[in-house]
């Protein structure tokens, strides 16, 4: 079953065509990756799917419901999470204030409510700082929970924010690049967590540059170029697709993942 639809969906920028009628399903219970040069439309459509900017003309439905023209809070309270291809962390925040952050919307009570310190208020802030370490401790983090988020490195922060979105308890995970600039270790630690994550029934679209990463996790990957759809199926059958490959070649000078990387050399994680 479709837990995310996209249906001919167009969006541009001062007449440049951003995506053309892009048609593609998630499908529950899924990783499904995104790939495509850079400039292919990948973080477009994530921003119209999480409600960042709206299409020209198509529709989105995430659960049945129509998202296309609801607000991005709307679409998280849906059960929808991302993070970002830059960084959304809160600097100015401890590590475990962010993760704390991504629960705001399942928190009950107001102002007068957290004003007045009542034991139900109490007893919800500690529960909220435990669920908090637990998803630091399957990051890795826990070790840093009351650092400042500013002072963790480039790559800790990418697993941070990840952390903030799985704090929304989410049904669908959209993660733009979330292994950029995680080493080789950091980014075998997380495609092992993204794969628990699916088996604690969270559906999965990624859009990831490492093509070893996206190749090992996903079932079935969509293909860009020019904002359009010109592949979709299992990763075998786009490594061996022509389209693919010549879409590639076409820019693999500016881009950082080369068609000799769609071999799927050295991938850090497998199904």
């Amino acid at each position: 079953m479709s837990l995310l639809s996209i249906e001919k969906i167009t969006k541009e920028y001062d007449g440049v065509v951003a995506l053309d009628r892009l048609s593609l399903n998630v499908e529950q219970g899924s990783i499904k990756g995104l790939i495509g040069p850079n400039g292919a439309g990948k973080s477009t459509l994530f921003h119209l799917i999480s409600g960042v900017e709206k299409p020209d003309s198509g529709k989105i439905y995430f659960k049945g419901s129509d998202i296309t023209s609801m607000a991005p809070h709307e679409i998280s309270a849906l059960g929808l999470g991302r993070t970002f291809q830059t960084l959304q962390i809160l600097g100015n925040m401890t590590v475990v204030e962010n993760v704390m952050a991504g629960m705001h919307r399942r928190l009950k009570g107001g102002l007068f409510s957290y004003g007045l310190w009542l034991s139900w208020v109490r007893r919800s802030e500690r529960e909220t700082l435990k669920e908090a370490k637990e998803i630091l401790d399957s990051l890795g983090l826990l070790g840093k929970w009351e650092s400042m988020a500013s002072q963790l490195p480039y790559g800790k922060q990418k697993l941070l924010e990840l952390g903030r979105a799985l704090a929304m308890k989410p049904e669908l995970l959209l993660l733009d690049e979330p292994a950029s600039g995680l080493t080789l270790n950091e980014m075998q630690q997380l495609s092992e967590r993204l794969l628990q994550i699916k088996r604690e029934g969270v559906t999965i679209f990624i859009v990831e540059h490492h093509m070893g990463m996206v190749m090992g996790l996903a079932e079935e990957i969509a293909v860009l170029h020019d904002g359009k759809l010109i592949a979709e199926g299992t990763p075998d059958e786009v490594k061996r697709n022509t389209a693919v490959r010549e879409a590639y070649l076409t820019r693999h000078s500016r881009d950082s993942h080369p068609i000799s990387s769609l071999g799927g050399e050295g991938k850090p994680a497998c199904r």
